[in-house]
């Protein structure tokens, strides 16, 4: 397993040497869908190529954020389309098993659009949330304004990422596997200022509850 995933690295990491920011857009779809393509891997050495004029760094970030919307998109379509008893039927072929379906649909009936652009700065969650988006037909302009948003902030700390943190260590970019458990390493200080957002965002939520009933 830990050969293929390697296999897969160097593929990843050569779409985005090769093709550039149509790579970028290519790979930041799949990773928005059900495809597993670490987002890590992805816009840093984007953002690394563009801190060596190779590229250019909102370029990196618009196409990692267009690339997330058109991935996004196309799940929540098809999930639309499919409704609840294919994808439960067949969701477990892509892990996406009907536990992960009812956490997510709960995630969102409880927390709305709010709920679509926290889960776009969450792991596992940003692969997942397109789906019950499309189950329960959420306004699509809603569902793209927040997946936009959402993804634009991720690409930003990503880019960032790559632009200062590898370039300083540009080692990295001659060792996929090293180069993804650093940057899950370094985000993790990322997923804890996100927790304490969404926090606050529930205590909101849940203190204005009986206002938003009535």
């Amino acid at each position: 397993m830990h050969a293929l995933f390697h296999s897969w690295l160097m593929t990843w990491f050569g779409w985005v040497h090769d093709w550039g920011y149509f790579g970028v857009v290519v790979l930041m779809a799949m990773e928005s869908s059900i495809f597993p393509v670490p987002s890590e891997v992805v816009i840093p050495p984007a953002a690394f190529l563009a801190s060596q004029g190779k590229l250019n760094i909102w370029g990196v970030i618009l196409a990692g954020t267009l690339g997330s919307w058109i991935g996004a998109s196309i799940t929540y379509w098809v999930a639309l389309w499919m409704g609840r008893p294919l994808l439960v039927k067949y969701g477990r072929y892509f892990m996406v098993s009907e536990e992960k379906l009812l956490r997510s649909e709960r995630w969102l009936l409880r927390y709305e659009a709010g709920g679509i652009f926290f889960a776009r700065l969450l792991p596992v969650i940003r692969h997942l949330i397109s789906i019950p988006a499309g189950i329960i037909r959420m306004r699509f302009h809603t569902f793209s304004l927040m997946t936009i948003v959402g993804s634009f902030i991720w690409c930003c700390v990503l880019a960032w990422f790559g632009w200062y943190v590898i370039g300083s260590e540009p080692h990295l970019m001659d060792d996929p596997d090293k180069l993804y458990a650093f940057m899950k390493m370094k985000s993790m200080w990322l997923g804890g200022f996100v927790a304490i957002l969404c926090a606050l965002y529930f205590v909101v939520m849940k203190l204005t509850a009986h206002e938003r009933k009535a």
